[in-house]
């Protein structure tokens, strides 16, 4: 599908259908233009109370030859106040579901009161301008790949944002373009998550990150099983050893040889099935288990999106892939591992791998001499019974750029909120046999995974984003699908791409 800008009168537009915004706020006093131009038809509709500007309801009309486009859809906003950058999102993503109901290829979003709703409500026209195309792309996002078309099936293939040569500015082009890029990855991480784990395993995900950097001009480097063991990565080799499928250790470079860029490591958890190894998972939802390389998949595409964009950053992406299974040779509960920072981990659980494969990972990005690592992982159920589904939990030692991300959160609307990391915590996940244990009981999870993860990354700022909530849906929403959200891809780069900004 492509989105397009246009600058044209309207009733100039050759189209399939011209879709018309309006707020139930003052209605009235809104349509006079466009009434004036369909001889007062629309006048007509809102008298007979076919229409009223409530959010999501539509009204379909006709334009009998007065436009160029014959069909007309008048698409209500809801009420001023509740009106949000996010609601540019929504709304957006809620005129495309309806417009793929009426089978049409070709649509035209007049942007009239759009501009009218930033000016209103001091909201950047160009923040606005990005949530309408992201709602319009995302939107249309399904896992069709094994699906067989159905007889009749009418894609949408073409948008146009109409805009009045007054209102235009080169940014929204630029805005177009960068914003496309950007959610072009988020549906390949959407397609990575939800790939059955048949298809993604330690060795197809590998090779298809370095089928991704070839295209972009990223140095990737995948490590096999000789040469983890020869870098002592004993939480990747245990949590990998009872599957018949090696584990992988992927590094993106991002521009690696410009030392003048500061350095950001971003670390991917890449569970690519979690059974739960022999502290096995019920068998209700464990498929959703192949998204557990969620983290992996974002990191992945993050790169992607930010080499197209040119960001002046070095950004080095590390993925610890693996299958978590529960073969002969499995990691047992009970059994002592050794990180490659030496430190040992008694292992109480073996469905608390992601923090085994993710310590080493994080102790590896350590010889960067990074300004920031930050880690995503699908770590815990904890975090999704604390924060549900509607925010990811952020944890760290880097308080800046913690606001820095929450701000990003609430521009994307790939929301964070920070759990605490209390000295007290560590107690929790100390061990009598070992350095320390993989999980501190029954309180606090989420926390005490990070305050694990805590103890691989020395003394460099480190930033943990727990995102199991956000990253897998059980059910849609307006612009995410079900199953594999790509959280992350959104909410990091604009973290990227802000990073020399004062908060």
């Amino acid at each position: 599908m492509k989105v397009l800008l246009k600058t044209d009168k309207i009733q100039e537009i050759k189209s399939d259908i011209i879709v018309k915004t309006y707020l139930k706020t003052n209605l009235s006093e809104k349509i006079s233009s466009f009434n004036d131009l369909l001889s007062g038809k629309i006048e007509k509709v809102i008298n007979l109370k076919d229409f009223s500007g409530e959010e999501k309801q539509f009204f379909l009309t006709y334009s009998d030859g007065l436009l160029k486009t014959e069909k007309v859809l008048l698409f209500g906003l809801g009420e001023l106040d509740e009106f949000t950058l996010n609601s540019f999102r929504k709304s957006s993503a809620q005129i495309i579901k309806t417009i793929q109901k009426l089978k049409i290829e070709k649509i035209c979003i007049d942007l009239t009161e759009y501009l009218e709703i930033c000016s209103l409500k001091n909201i950047d026209r160009f923040d606005a301008f990005t949530a309408i195309i992201e709602g319009i792309i995302l939107s249309q996002y399904k896992y069709k790949k094994y699906l067989n078309p159905k007889p009749g099936e009418v894609e949408l293939k073409e948008v146009f944002l109409l805009l009045s040569k007054d209102d235009y500015n080169i940014k929204f082009a630029q805005i177009l373009k960068s914003t496309n890029i950007i959610c072009e990855s988020v549906i390949k991480a959407r397609d990575y998550s939800n790939a059955p784990g048949c298809e993604i395993n330690p060795i197809s995900f590998s090779e298809e990150v370095k089928k991704l950097s070839k295209s972009i001009g990223v140095k990737t480097t995948i490590l096999k099983k000789k040469d983890i063991e020869a870098k002592k990565m004993g939480g990747l080799l245990s949590v990998s050893a009872g599957s018949n499928i090696p584990p992988r250790f992927v590094i993106m470079e991002y521009n690696i040889d410009n030392l003048d860029y500061d350095t950001i490591v971003l670390v991917g958890k890449g569970i690519t099935f979690d059974s739960g190894g022999i502290s096995l998972k019920p068998s209700q939802n464990m498929g959703e288990m192949k998204m557990d390389m969620s983290g992996a998949a974002v990191v992945a595409t993050t790169i992607e999106a930010a080499a197209k964009l040119k960001l002046p950053l070095r950004i080095i992406g590390l993925m610890p892939l693996a299958e978590n299974m529960p073969g002969g040779s499995a990691l047992k509960p009970g059994d002592i591992i050794r990180i490659s920072n030496g430190k040992t981990v008694e292992v109480d659980n073996t469905d608390a791998e992601g923090r085994l494969i993710l310590a080493d990972a994080l102790y590896y990005a350590t010889k960067y001499k990074p300004k920031l690592i930050i880690d995503l992982a699908t770590l815990t159920g904890a975090c999704v019974v604390a924060l549900g589904h509607f925010a990811a939990g952020i944890m760290g030692t880097d308080k800046i750029n913690i606001e820095k991300l929450k701000t990003s959160g609430e521009r994307t609307y790939e929301r964070v909120w920070e759990l605490p990391l209390f000295d007290e915590y560590a107690e929790l996940i100390k061990s009598d046999v070992a350095d320390l244990k993989n999980v501190g009981g029954r309180w606090a999870g989420a926390i005490t995974a990070a305050m694990f993860l805590k103890n691989f990354v020395e003394e460099y700022p480190w930033i943990h984003i727990d995102i199991a909530g956000t990253s897998i849906l059980e059910k849609e929403t307006d612009y995410e699908p079900k199953g594999g959200s790509g959280y992350g891809v959104r909410l990091l780069l604009d973290f990227l791409r802000n990073w020399n900004n004062k908060l």
